[in-house]
């Protein structure tokens, strides 16, 4: 007697996928407004947390900009409302989420406030993102070599 394996397909065909498709349509259309909007808002969060957690170096790099991008989209608000909100002027802001200046305590608890995050979160993007312009620049390392101490100390 010879063991028959069991696929995916033959588990999950074209007519069960459609029934799970439907299913899904009908739960999200009893949705609330806001019910949606909170599901849309994990959505977010559990993605940065993705991000945060994995270690795959060929991850497609994120700044802090782009996750407030999609909490801005979720919310149907704009940078300059939210750097209004957060009593800051928008290119002082833009300048924060984009890395271009180091986050700080105030930013990352504003951030945090807002998205509902904790705002160890938001120090962690940007350190990560420091990490891969790290091992990036490593690669050149014998361009760094002239920097070793013993060519500045005589021995």
């Amino acid at each position: 007697m010879k063991n028959k394996e069991i696929k995916f397909e033959d588990i999950w065909d074209d007519k069960r996928k459609e029934g799970v498709k439907e299913f899904i349509a009908t739960q999200s259309a009893k949705q609330s407004k806001e019910q949606k909007l909170t599901n849309k808002l994990l959505s977010i969060q559990y993605k940065l947390e993705d991000y945060i957690e994995n270690d795959d170096e060929n991850i497609k790099v994120m700044k802090i900009l782009d996750f407030v991008k999609m909490y801005l989209k979720a919310l149907n608000l704009t940078k300059k409302e939210l750097a209004d909100y957060f009593e800051m002027r928008d290119s002082n802001l833009h300048k924060y989420l984009t890395g271009e200046r180091k986050l700080n305590a105030e930013v990352a608890l504003k951030l945090s406030a807002f998205s509902h995050t904790k705002p160890e979160h938001w120090y962690r993007i940007q350190i990560k993102n420091e990490l891969f312009e790290l091992r990036k620049e490593k690669q050149k390392i014998d361009a760094y070599k002239k920097y070793d101490y013993r060519n500045l100390v005589e021995i």
